[in-house]
């Protein structure tokens, strides 16, 4: 080969993204300058942040506080709600029960928890512990989730499996893919039926025990460590306010082998390292074997990949693996899971060909300034074009929140035109008072309290709140709990007679979690009072 050859070669080489190594490593001090200007853009209350690489922690620290009302700061040892980034320690335990012969991936459900079923008895029969894990059951995106929040729901865990069923499909199955919670509780319960432990007791024995992760708990919090909790926020009304319906730290949660993990920066970083050592803890300890560990980070599920992840990550292609979202980014692989849920937020992302792990937390509903951070971190170790990654999601987010204002403006002022022209419903509210059923929901109590219609679902207990008149049958529920902010609309069936038959019902904004189902809800009246 000649010289003129080899250069061409290492030319071209040496313009592709390192597979071994970063270019970079970021110093503590540029981190925290990325973070609290990011805190400061955003106006984030608390944050914590871990990166590892190599095997070495590179960071772990925590930002502002865990408290609007307090002065106490967040460490590295704060606890918070990691959401649905414990879907990946769900698919972690069942990996270890495959490694013990106690369970296949291929395994139907049906032999194992005989009493679950969805509304097709032929994708029942097929449905395997795989596609519990990968959001192709051909249900709605998010289906079933007013079963599970706001806390406390009241419905159990085999009240959930048993309602499932009721559950219409959305498209066919394993065609498509729409997230869903539901299908991770069964998962979990998958645990208990094989190993007679709970989901919680194995988590904790089999891998934050052998971790080393003692300030982690997948059940309530010790008494001991909720002192130092990063409490969960919201902005109600335009004021950042602690959402205390999510404070349920010192109790078990139904949602829990979905999301209901609490745990440090500090600990998630064992847990990162084990991730990217292939099961294979710091101390040698290995938790799942290799092969495993390939099996939960292949693709299963295909996503889109929109313009904007194509334009900003150079993103070819998307997919759900086991627990874990999969992607290409700037040329290499992306192994990413975020969490959502109600004041705490959280992304993991680990770059294997770098090495590299870092976690975000957030004690807030912070969304932009989460991926804005994480996005400063992570771009910073790649061979990519330098953009201001704060200034990018700080627009992305005005631009969001103007939306909603827009639709907020024009929501209120159809709202009045409504009120002014009708008044009130001319159809006598006690019309519409009564019990009404849906299959899976349970039942809601519609009454009259002061000259309005009163709305209370009899499991889920924070669901109560006035109906006002939006139309003749038509009603606009505003929930007691603000915090809630997912008010809806009640579209009664009226008969003949203008007597209600059941309900509907339709978020009453598009800015509305989708994890509010309402689209899903058919109610029948099965009592008139």
């Amino acid at each position: 080969m000649n010289i003129k050859l080899l250069l061409i070669i290492a030319t071209v080489l040496l313009m592709q993204p390192s597979a071994y190594c970063s270019t970079k490593v970021l110093s503590a001090q540029e981190v925290d300058r990325i973070v609290n200007r990011a805190m400061e853009k955003f106006s984030v209350l608390g944050v914590a942040v871990g990166i590892t690489q190599n095997g070495k922690v590179l960071l772990s620290k925590g930002y502002g506080l865990n408290n609007v009302n307090t002065a106490q700061k967040i460490n590295d040892l704060t606890l918070f709600k990691i959401a649905s980034t414990t879907k990946a320690f769900t698919a972690a335990a069942l990996a270890i029960l495959v490694d013990q012969g106690k369970l296949k991936w291929d395994s139907k459900v049906v032999d194992i928890i005989p009493n679950f079923a969805l509304y097709d008895p032929w994708v029942t029969k097929e449905f395997t512990i795989i596609d519990l894990l990968t959001h192709r059951s051909g249900l709605a995106r998010y289906a079933g989730d007013l079963m599970l929040w706001p806390e406390p729901a009241g419905f159990s865990r085999d009240e959930i499996i048993n309602n499932i069923k009721f559950l219409k499909p959305a498209s066919s199955f394993r065609s498509e893919y729409a997230y869903d919670n539901l299908l991770y509780i069964v998962a979990g319960e998958i645990i208990p039926h094989l190993t007679g432990q709970s989901w919680e007791d194995f988590v904790e024995q089999n891998i934050f025990h052998v971790l080393g992760m003692n300030n982690c708990f997948a059940g309530p919090v010790d008494k001991n460590f909720m002192a130092n909790i990063a409490q969960p926020h919201g902005l109600i009304d335009n004021t950042l306010q602690v959402i205390e319906r999510s404070q349920t730290y010192d109790k078990y949660s139904v949602l829990a082998a979905a999301g209901g993990i609490k745990c440090s920066v500090k600990d998630l970083l064992n847990w990162v390292e084990t991730q990217l050592n292939r099961g294979l803890s710091k101390k040698g300890v290995r938790l799942f074997s290799e092969k495993q560990s390939e099996i939960m980070w292949q693709p299963q599920t295909i996503l889109s990949v929109s313009k904007e992840e194509k334009t900003l990550d150079n993103t070819n292609f998307k997919s759900y693996g086991l627990g874990w979202r999969l992607a290409d980014m700037h040329g290499f692989k992306r192994v990413s899971h975020t969490g959502s849920l109600s004041g705490n937020i959280s992304m993991i992302t680990m770059i294997p060909e770098l090495n590299l792990g870092v976690i975000v937390l957030l004690n807030q509903n912070a969304y932009h300034a989460r991926k804005a951070i994480m996005d400063s971190i992570v771009k910073s170790f790649m061979q990519v074009k330098k953009l201001d990654w704060i200034d990018i999601h700080f627009k992305k987010r005005q631009k969001r929140l103007q939306n909603i204002q827009q639709e907020q403006a024009k929501n209120k002022r159809i709202t009045k035109e409504e009120t002014t022209k009708i008044g009130k419903s001319s159809i006598s509210l006690s019309s519409f008072i009564g019990t009404y059923q849906d299959p899976w929901f349970g039942q809601v109590n519609i009454s009259i309290i002061d000259e309005q219609l009163y709305f209370q679902s009899l499991k889920s207990i924070r669901m109560k709140g006035k109906m006002t008149v939006k139309g003749q049958e038509h009603f606009l529920v505003r929930w007691d709990d603000r915090t809630l902010e997912a008010d809806a609309v009640v579209n009664f069936n009226l008969d003949s007679s203008n007597n209600a038959q059941g309900f509907t019902m339709e978020p009453n904004s598009s800015t509305v979690d989708a994890s509010f189902d309402y689209i899903d809800l058919i109610f029948t009246r099965i009592i008139k009072d």
